[in-house]
């Protein structure tokens, strides 16, 4: 059977930012497979587009330009907090600032998202809330 919309897809596959050879970033292996149904919006697009026609045991190897995947940064998601932002009953919360400290954050409507920090100043901390592999090609392979 062959991928199609609606199939429930079961893959290894290993993640690589720099090449199919650089360092791996993330892999799955048999015991602990990616799951999900094809064509519901679940992945992103062009991960899925590289799958479609592939059949049990297959093998794939597919590079997804960082704007097709998640996205390029975009300066909007760089944003200057005053430290109160990350006080806890009025405490300052010391072991948040440390830049490159991913932080979960909430907005005004209860969306959560996480935050990267960036810069520390005196008064405020620079938050990116870009995804992390933004502007980052991926390169996939796998079965």
């Amino acid at each position: 059977m062959q991928i199609d919309k609606h199939s429930v897809v079961s893959l290894q596959y290993e993640l690589r930012t720099e090449g199919f050879d650089s360092p791996l970033v993330e892999k799955t292996d048999e015991g602990h497979p990616l799951e999900f149904i094809y064509g519901m919006g679940m992945m992103i697009p062009k991960f899925e587009e590289n799958l479609k026609g592939l059949s049990e045991n297959d093998t794939f190897q597919f590079k997804i330009e960082a704007a097709e995947g998640y996205g390029l940064s975009d300066e909007k998601n760089i944003i200057e907090l005053p430290n109160s932002v990350f006080e806890v009953d009025g405490e300052k919360k010391e072991e948040l600032f440390v830049v490159g400290k991913v932080i979960p954050m909430q907005d005004n409507n209860g969306h959560l998202f996480n935050g990267t920090v960036k810069e520390l100043k005196e008064e405020t901390i620079i938050m990116d809330f870009n995804h992390p592999m933004a502007d980052k090609d991926l390169y996939f392979s796998g079965k």
